[in-house]
């Protein structure tokens, strides 16, 4: 059973080694424990049922609340979370981007070319002074939705 559990932002691998210690020591029936990329204040948790969960998050910093959020969540539920997207195919010509990484950073730009071999692109930071076409590395880059 696969249960999700709330917890304080930005905290979520403090929350995942917290009930890892926690499980050994009192030996209880957890399978694993998962921090997904992207779905910040939750980690996700398997077990062989709701109890022995309670038990494990029962008393750990950082679960919010009552700890367990909704019921059990199916796999097929999380198939859109848990498969791996090719970055490079995800990234077009003249989307809008932000830049995570390097001098840029937080900087939001447009998508000028897309180089998959070398799996870089040229973007040109939209609130620039100076329009300079900047060549950066794909991970560097987050697409945004406006």
């Amino acid at each position: 059973m696969i249960f999700t559990i709330r917890t304080t932002v930005s905290q979520e691998s403090l929350v995942v080694d917290i009930l890892s210690n926690k499980i050994r020591k009192e030996d209880l029936n957890i399978y694993s424990i998962s921090v997904i990329p992207g779905l910040k204040g939750y980690v996700l948790i398997e077990g062989d049922n709701e109890v022995t969960i309670r038990r494990a998050i029962a008393g750990a910093s950082h679960v919010k609340g009552r700890g367990i959020v909704g019921g059990e969540v199916k796999v097929e539920e999380l198939s859109g979370l848990l498969e791996a997207k090719p970055l490079m195919k995800s990234i077009k010509e003249g989307m809008r981007v932000e830049i995570i990484a390097g001098p840029f950073k937080g900087e939001k730009a447009k998508v000028l070319r897309v180089n998959d071999t070398k799996e870089e692109v040229t973007v040109e930071p939209l609130e620039a002074a100076v329009k300079i076409p900047v060549t950066i590395h794909a991970e560097h880059i987050r697409i945004i939705n406006e």
